[in-house]
């Protein structure tokens, strides 16, 4: 293939050249280094979109002349062009548009653009490990710009968690290169099933599962969550949760079906899935400041993602992305409505009164997480539950009744909010508080909410491509013969 798949890199080299020539440009002209940003994004939502909508199969780009398994791959499937263009529209979405953002966000926000895409795309562990780096420094400035304390305390935290989680994942690579000799993921789906399904095998993928799994919110590694999503900016904080735990997720399903497709590997991610979920809910459930509660909330709902993942086979990897795409668009607005709510839940009463378009959205959200049909929440809980009840072990029944558990609290802790935020204030200057909601971040959300509520509409289309993506990502031998039998397409 030639032509139009090759300019799939462009959404990894034109965001990483314009990070670091943006405070050149800022010199030159201050507007053209604040436009610059956004019409690139834009450009590359156009490109992707235009290879995503042409259905066309999975092919393989070998970077520099390097035939697979050599230099650097990327592969263009289905699932890697939905998650390039989400990074790019979501990115574009959530830029940091305000008159005092400095350069320094913005230069930060396109490195991680650029390095969210190269996660999507990256066809071996090597440069899976290099992007996922250059997302971790991008999102620690991220983290830092509002320049508070306690901001700078979040981003301490984040980075002491992120390193240890860094020398987890780079020791498991280390241990499949030296079991097998390459750290590409076709010829390591060839591979692994002599050499890496053994003792050293499964201890590499714990090991990668918890390093990588610092931004995907995985239970244990996640203690970082609650402070740095409370004390960041609200959009920095929608990126992260929406998208950058996505892409995570994304690169460990990678690994699970190509490299690690064991039945041990499988009830660990069960198990961590689980924990996730009741750590995540109980403290959202305890909760009773806003901001901390959607944080938390967010890891129980990224729990249910991964025991999705556990399921094994198509099922599991369609309920997975039906989750993990519906968080995807609910989180990060239930975030930016919160910008003004970030305080106790108590103070919120007659919110609604003075932002009743924001609180109309937030119990839109709501319910959709909690699973209220005919929203898009409940189609993918319901994909989850059906996965489970397939299962004859008894842990995945354990998992169901933990997931039924979870969603009474989840409805318990929204249900809070929304009588909070409908109630009438005690007090005028209670209301007078909560008025001025951002218009840029509400015209956001409502964008989301719009998307939300047109899946409903194309609830069968959706379903059919998940279904399709899941298909084509379980097929293994499929991905090794793209990677393999043309030898990619060289750039």
């Amino acid at each position: 293939m030639s032509g139009a798949p090759g300019m799939i890199m462009l959404t990894v080299a034109l965001p990483l050249l314009a990070a670091f020539l943006l405070p050149v440009l800022d010199r030159v002209s201050a507007t053209l280094a604040r436009v610059t940003g956004p019409a690139l994004l834009a450009l590359g939502v156009v490109m992707v979109w235009q290879l995503w909508a042409s259905a066309s199969p999975a092919s393989v780009i070998a970077i520099g002349g390097f035939a697979p398994p050599l230099g650097i791959v990327f592969y263009i499937d289905r699932l890697s062009l939905l998650f390039t263009l989400l990074v790019l529209l979501l990115t574009l979405m959530l830029w940091p548009y305000g008159k005092d953002t400095s350069i320094r966000e913005m230069s930060l926000t396109l490195l991680l653009a650029a390095a969210a895409c190269g996660l999507a795309l990256s066809g071996d562990i090597f440069n899976i490990y290099v992007f996922y780096e250059l997302a971790s420094v991008a999102s620690f400035g991220l983290v830092s710009a509002t320049r508070t304390g306690p901001a700078f305390i979040a981003a301490v935290r984040y980075v002491i968690i992120s390193g240890f989680g860094t020398v987890l994942a780079l020791t498991g690579i280390a241990l499949v290169y030296t079991q097998t000799g390459t750290l590409n993921l076709a010829q390591l789906s060839q591979l692994a099933p002599q050499q890496l399904d053994n003792v050293i095998g499964m201890i590499a993928f714990v090991l990668i599962l918890l390093g990588i799994g610092v931004k995907a919110e995985l239970f244990p590694v996640n203690t970082w969550v609650p402070e740095v999503y409370a004390t960041a900016k609200k959009r920095v904080t929608a990126l992260l949760a929406g998208l950058i735990s996505k892409l995570a997720v994304i690169v460990l399903v990678r690994l699970l079906v190509l490299v690690f497709h064991s039945e041990q590997a499988l009830q660990i991610l069960l198990v961590l899935g689980v924990l996730g979920v009741i750590s995540g809910e109980l403290a959202a459930w305890r909760s009773r400041d806003v901001s901390r509660m959607l944080a938390y909330s967010s890891i129980g709902q990224i729990g249910l993602v991964f025991i999705a993942f556990s399921i094994p086979g198509e099922a599991g990897v369609m309920a997975g992305l039906a989750l993990a795409l519906h968080h995807l668009v609910a989180k990060p607005a239930l975030f930016l409505l919160a910008d003004r709510w970030g305080n106790s839940i108590a103070g919120l009463r007659g919110a609604a009164k003075a932002s009743p378009v924001a609180a109309a959205l937030f119990v839109l959200f709501a319910l959709s997480l909690v699973g209220v049909p005919p929203l898009p929440g409940f189609w993918a809980k319901l994909l989850l539950v059906t996965g489970l009840l397939s299962q004859p072990a008894s842990a995945y029944w354990l998992a169901m009744a933990v997931i039924l558990l979870a969603t009474v609290l989840e409805a318990n802790y929204f249900f809070r909010v929304v009588v909070t935020l409908y109630d009438a204030p005690e007090h005028t200057s209670t209301a007078a508080s909560a008025q001025g909601h951002g218009r840029l971040n509400l015209a956001t959300s409502a964008v989301f909410g719009v998307a939300l509520l047109a899946a409903v509409i194309f609830i069968t289309p959706v379903q059919q491509y998940l279904h399709a993506t899941s298909v084509q990502v379980s097929d293994t031998q499929a991905y090794i013969d793209s990677v393999f039998a043309h030898n990619g397409e060289r750039q």
